[in-house]
């Protein structure tokens, strides 16, 4: 194939690959990610057929990580992530020393010498960011403090891999890496530079990218607006990795936390969520093609060894420094299974080691079949947690209750909010029900009883009293999620009637379909409501027209 056609046919075979595959595993049940590590597989070359760019793959893979991490940034505030600092920062740092431990002594067994087992280890010890953030997003966990920590804990490891890197020359032994005195200087250089990022992020770029931002949001136009968010992700990203040694994705994220100090933060992050989707989906393709299946037959038991330590040592080793600094098992949960799979800077690490020679062959392929397991078991972990630590009782407001006959509002975003106000003058009796925290404590101070959860899951909707409810108004933007709660509405043997927001045409037929009695587009209600104020105009009541200018 000639060259120029090569990142062409990776991206059709990636993409044609990993929907029908995801596809798939969706039918039966399973995480679409396991459909996408699949099609990997299938474009790598250890299977016949055809064989994807092995180069480009990781590449495009590394935008999809920087797209992805720009948008947690634009969703996660200075604020947020000061406020975890003090559990994510010792917590990351004893789970990845428990999890290195770990793996030393599996290399230890194995014969390796010590700089083969600790580089092992380190590989092991670190999360995916893409796999927590979709895991968290599945059970619409990120928006809630158990997520801000999380998310707070993967910033200190990725912080931790960046001077990780700077150590596995020194493992090495090679050149001036085994001097204590440079290694000392190199380390003094890297806290340096992570120190000069961190502090022109928060100094200049927390004041001038939110101020650009605005500035371009005032031209009008869709096209630079949406230019300028992705230039934002991708040059901050790329200038903290060339001119600072920080990762792109921490450089990402930062620029994106900075943005969200705009009131056009949420805008951007709209905009920019196609782009990410689809970018994350060629990261597990690229990870699915580097994934030999040969080592599964060969060394069986080595694989199990290094899935155990990935899955149940650093859940372990996760839950038990969470529980002793104080917080709720719940939380302790969460933590645990969302950090048991292990990712990008693994690939990394272990790529690094093989090429200075610390690291084995056979080390990384074990690394690798260990983060595709643990990928695919991801998913259903984390949403067994989440079953798990939900407490039927937890999302009530209070002991309260609407009368017989409320409506059941779901949504509170900036619609809900003024839907709940319409009510409330109204005297309809009403129940709020939103996935984050923040709105629901919202909507508590303001006086209405409100359910924190996902409308469609069984416990959620049971604090909801359905039964008792003459009504459901859906408020939320997103018609692939509203379509699921109007079925889910529909599907016992009591429907409740369903009005729902739409914001297409083609958004107006699909929640039709699954059930909804009625879908208003919001742009007809726009126009209605436009023309009645206009139809009540003294001028226009008479016929007359105001005069030009």
């Amino acid at each position: 194939m000639p060259h120029h056609t090569s990142l062409i046919a990776m991206l059709c075979a990636g993409f044609v690959l990993a929907f029908f595959l995801g596809l798939l595993a969706h039918r039966l049940r399973l995480s679409p990610i396991v459909g996408y590590l699949l099609a990997g597989v299938i474009a790598g070359p250890y299977t016949p057929g055809f064989v994807g760019d092995q180069t480009l793959a990781p590449q495009l893979a590394e935008i999809g990580v920087i797209l992805l991490m720009f948008g947690v940034g634009l969703h996660f505030s200075l604020r947020d992530l000061m406020s975890v600092r003090r559990i994510a920062v010792p917590g990351a740092l004893v789970q990845m020393a428990a999890a290195t431990a770990m793996g030393w002594f599996l290399g230890t067994r194995l014969g390796w010498t010590d700089a083969e087992g600790l580089l092992f280890g380190l590989s092991l010890s670190v999360a995916s960011t893409v796999v927590l953030l979709r895991a968290l997003e599945s059970v619409r966990l990120l928006d809630t403090d158990r997520g801000r920590i999380a998310v707070g804990w993967l910033v200190v490891e990725d912080l931790a891999m960046v001077l990780a890197l700077v150590l596995v020359p020194a493992l090495a032994g090679g050149g001036d890496g085994g001097d204590g005195g440079s290694l000392a200087g190199a380390l003094l250089t890297t806290f340096a530079k992570v120190g000069a990022f961190v502090a022109l992020m928060l100094l200049v770029g927390r004041r001038v990218l939110p101020w650009l931002l605005e500035r371009v949001a005032g031209t009008g136009s869709r096209e630079l607006f949406t230019l300028f968010v992705l230039a934002s992700a991708t040059g901050v990203a790329f200038g903290a990795a060339s001119l600072f040694g920080v990762s792109f994705a921490l450089g990402a994220f930062f620029a994106g936390m900075l943005l969200n100090e705009s009131p056009f933060g949420h805008k951007a992050a709209e905009d920019s969520l196609p782009l990410r989707d689809a970018f994350a989906v060629l990261f597990f393709v690229s990870v699915g093609m580097l994934f030999d299946p040969h080592i599964l037959l060969e060394h069986p038991l080595q694989v199990l060894e290094t899935l155990g330590i990935i899955v149940i040592g650093k859940s372990i080793a996760a839950w038990a420094v969470v529980r002793l600094l104080g917080r709720p098992n719940q939380v302790a949960l969460t933590i645990a299974a969302s950090l048991a799979q292990i990712g990008e800077f693994s690939f990394i690490l272990a790529g690094l080691g093989v090429a200075l020679g610390v690291l084995s062959e056979h080390a990384r392929d074990l690394i690798l079949a260990g983060a595709i397991l643990s990928i695919m078991l991801n998913p259903l972990l984390v949403a067994a947690m989440a079953r798990r630590t939900t407490d039927p009782k937890a999302p009530a407001a209070t002991a309260q209750r609407p009368p017989k006959g409320h409506v059941l509002l779901v949504g509170y975003g900036q619609v809900g909010t003024k839907l709940a106000e319409v009510l409330q003058r109204a005297a309809i009796p009403f129940l709020v029900i939103d996935t984050d925290g923040d709105r629901v404590i919202n909507a508590r101070a303001a006086g209405y009883v409100a359910v924190r959860g996902n409308a469609a899951d069984d416990d959620v909707l049971a604090e909801a009293m359905p039964l008792d409810a003459s009504l459901a108004v859906l408020t939320i933007p997103d018609a692939l999620e509203a379509g699921k709660v109007v079925q889910r509405l529909k599907a016992g043997p009591h429907p409740v009637p369903v009005l729902a927001r739409a914001h297409s045409e083609a958004a107006v037929k699909h929640l039709l379909q699954r059930g909804a009695d009625a879908a208003l587009l919001a742009e007809h209600a726009l126009a209605h409501s436009l023309g009645e104020m206009i139809a009540a105009m003294p001028e226009y009541r008479h016929g007359q027209l105001p005069p030009a200018g």
